[in-house]
């Protein structure tokens, strides 16, 4: 019986994790260019002194959909979305390069292009700085141009190019803030084929139907380890009153 208590416990403690990633695939669902993680289940054996006898539940991430979401018409000039395959390159908490798909730029009181969640968007040289402007143009190839402020109708001034890259999926891996990174920790070159699409922002690629059926299995499923464990535990009691003189 202590099998399948072993077996029935690490099964609810995994189910609980795993209802972690679909909360927040289910949270992310209206976040700009997100992209959901998957999880599975599988059995792993106990090893130890002696031969593994009992064996344990254990969840784990074995990928991500990369899949693109769906693109909105929004109109804005600092609104863009990667055609196809592409990431832009964001500085991360720590100052260093990490990929990301979100579009909704923004430039800050010092003139710095961010995204929606105020992480550094990458140039050529580093992040981008723009002058005061009246108007801007993101171009196919990341090239931002500005009209400055107070300048002349025909006095258009390239300021730099945003970064493009388009690494391998399968050496890419999730931070905590969000956002890829290099799995061996290495930099990202850019890729001159990944073009982008002003006035447009790519969705969440997340399924909130899917999402949520999902999550009603797996609560079905840690119920079932939850009843599993009480009946070990019946069935423990009921030995105990058949040992009893």
């Amino acid at each position: 019986m202590d099998n399948l208590l072993y077996i029935s416990m690490t099964g609810a403690r995994e189910t609980t994790l795993a209802q972690a990633t679909v909360a927040n695939n289910l949270a992310n669902a209206n976040t700009t260019g997100f992209k959901a993680d998957f999880s599975q289940f599988r059995a792993m054996p106990v090893y130890g002194e002696g031969h593994p006898s009992r064996a344990f539940a254990m969840t784990e991430k074995p990928g991500y959909d990369f899949s693109s979401g769906s693109v909105m018409t929004t109109g804005r000039d600092l609104d863009v979305t990667i055609q196809d395959q592409g990431w832009l390159v964001v500085l991360d908490e720590q100052g260093n390069e990490a990929l990301s798909r979100r579009g909704d730029l923004q430039v800050t009181a010092d003139g710095e292009l961010v995204n929606g969640s105020q992480q550094s968007i990458v140039g050529d040289g580093g992040p981008m700085i723009l002058p005061p402007f009246e108007k801007i143009e993101i171009g196919r190839d990341g090239t931002v141009t500005v009209l400055p402020l107070g300048a002349e109708a025909n006095a258009i001034a390239v300021v730099g190019r945003i970064k493009l890259v388009n690494p391998e999926p399968e050496n890419l891996v999730k931070n905590s803030q969000g956002l890829f990174v290099d799995k061996d920790g290495q930099g990202f070159e850019a890729d001159a084929s990944v073009s982008l699409q002003s006035g447009m922002l790519e969705g969440s690629n997340v399924s909130v139907v899917e999402s949520l059926t999902e999550m009603i299995t797996l609560s079905r499923q840690f119920e079932l380890q939850v009843k599993l464990m009480s009946s070990v535990e019946e069935r423990g009691r009921a030995l105990d009153r058949l040992l009893q003189p």
